[in-house]
């Protein structure tokens, strides 16, 4: 009799759960879950770190800024040193900061997939620059192209969990500095039509990539009103030193209004301090005098707070993108942008394993988990990437997907309210009920708003997968990645707006179903 019941039970969530899931993204998870349940440090703690860095720019500077920085800068109230060190009184860095760029969105090219950095909301999206594509299935190593790079943005575009796509991977056919930028900022913008990330070697392939930009958005004003690309720029070389092309980036951002996303990444116990309170003070710091230079150049420009500290396994050095202490470092920072106000860009979900394994469940799990649940804004790196971010994997796309999911709905949480204590629905199931839920309206009604239903995690019953042709995980993975690039490409760009971009750039004809 109760299994009869529980039977029908499962048959009416079934049929219920096919009707209202479709194959849309999930209603239990959406972009910009807020997070910020988990505090790694103190308001105590925080006030020691942020007097730390204002210390660090007031008393220890910055070297290697270029001439217009440092004019900028002293303009402002800064100095330079006899020995070439820029210093940020501390006065001018709290001014400064008050005016910085808050309330800003990163925009894609289609406006459903705007996203709003602003608070604890928190989204995952790609990053890296892997040189490797890592073959799951025989282990094979291969240098990174183009058309993966291309690939990956058509996966981002139509997996719901990953809600921006930043460049993954470095197009190493491509050997020409000025041609491998432009190329792969196009191949992300053609790639999806969700906001895009990519980063730029020197001013003058930005300017071109601007052109672009503009031809895609549909002049400078669209462009400036409705960026869809954010530029990344290790401006910092760690320890407290400017890279002097990265600064002309910054500059070109600010002239043509295009969003930053402003990297300090350091490696604890090499070119940051071991303790991990000195690599989020020193990383504070960092990124701190890249918020002041551009707002001082364009006040309110939109720029994230991209204090990236990682770890090194002390005992080869190596970095450990996968490490435990990565995931607080990351907690940390968010922690200290949201003291500034400022929206927050973390890595996390660089797993050290070389392949979709246990290792990297458990590498990428904790880490992606202890960022959104500490409310980090923009947390990259969160799908593909292998190998402490050296190798990259296409059906870790799909697999990541069902993660991140798994990720946003812990860190959403659950109500609680007199309809969710569900004292009615108790008493009508004990009370001469059948004696169980399962097929009781309630559980029809919340079981698509309040659950998360991984699209590839095995939920079967051991009989059921032992009898079962699709046993392994990956495989499973590899055919989703398959059947998604056989997929029409994105059409967001008309081929004849390709068409002129192409006659006006170098730009490399890419194939729109991978022949995988």
């Amino acid at each position: 009799m109760t299994a009869r019941r529980r039977s029908g039970g499962r048959a009416a969530r079934k049929e219920a759960r096919n009707e209202g899931a479709g194959s849309g993204p999930s209603t239990a998870i959406w972009p910009g879950i807020e997070g910020g349940q988990y505090a790694p440090l103190t308001n105590d703690e925080i006030r020691m770190i942020d007097e730390t860095a204002m210390r660090v720019l007031e008393e220890i500077g910055v070297k290697g800024a270029t001439r217009t920085c440092i004019d900028t800068v002293c303009a402002a109230g800064g100095s330079l040193t006899g020995d070439g060190r820029l210093l940020f009184p501390e006065h001018m860095v709290r001014e400064t900061l008050e005016r910085a760029g808050r309330d800003f969105k990163l925009f894609g090219q289609s406006p459903q997939f705007d996203l709003d950095p602003s608070g604890a909301r928190t989204h995952f999206g790609t990053s890296g620059a892997a040189v490797h594509i890592i073959d799951s299935q025989t282990g094979d190593i291969r240098d990174t192209t183009l058309q993966d790079l291309y690939d990956m943005a058509r996966l981002a575009h139509v997996l719901p969990n990953i809600h921006m796509f930043q460049r993954t991977v470095v197009a190493r056919d491509l050997s020409d500095p000025r041609e491998m930028d432009l190329n792969t900022a196009y191949a992300c913008l053609k790639g999806t039509a969700k906001p895009t990330g990519t980063s730029f070697g020197s001013t003058e392939a930005m300017e071109d990539a601007v052109q672009i930009l503009e031809m895609i958005t549909g002049g400078p004003e669209a462009l400036r009103a409705r960026p869809p690309i954010c530029v990344s720029t290790c401006f910092i070389v760690p320890p407290l030193t400017f890279a002097e092309e990265a600064l002309g980036v910054i500059e070109c951002a600010a002239r043509h209004g295009i969003p930053l996303k402003l990297v300090s990444a350091g490696q604890a116990g090499a070119t940051s301090p071991a303790p991990l309170a000195g690599a989020v003070a020193q990383q504070t710091a960092e990124v701190l005098a890249g918020i002041v230079y551009v707002n001082l150049l364009n006040p309110g420009h939109p720029a994230t707070f991209g204090a990236l500290p990682f770890v090194s396994d002390l005992r080869t050095g190596a970095m450990s993108g996968g490490s435990a202490e990565q995931g607080l470092l990351m907690a940390a920072c968010a922690q200290m942008a949201r003291f500034y106000g400022i929206p927050c860009a973390v890595s996390a979900g660089m797993t050290d394993s070389k392949l979709p394994d246990f290792q990297a469940g458990f590498e990428k799990g904790y880490t992606e988990l202890l960022a959104s649940l500490a409310g980090a804004n923009l947390i990259y790196e969160a799908a593909g990437m292998y190998g402490s971010l050296l190798g990259c994997s296409l059906e870790s796309f799909v697999l990541d997907n069902d993660l991140i999911g798994s990720v946003m709905r812990a860190t959403r949480g659950f109500e609680v309210s007199k309809e969710t204590l569900s004292l009615e629905a108790i008493r009508e199931v004990c009370v001469g009920g059948p004696g169980h839920f399962l097929g009781h309206g309630q559980t029809l009604n919340r079981m698509e708003s309040d659950y998360f239903y991984p699209a590839l995690a095995d939920r079967r019953t051991p009989q059921e997968w032992a009898a079962a042709p699709d046993k392994d995980l990956l495989e499973r993975a590899r055919i989703k990645t398959r059947e998604l690039l056989s997929m029409p490409a994105p059409s967001h760009i008309s081929d004849k707006l390709d068409q002129e971009i192409r006659s006006r750039f170098p730009i490399r004809k890419l194939a729109g179903n991978s022949d995988l």
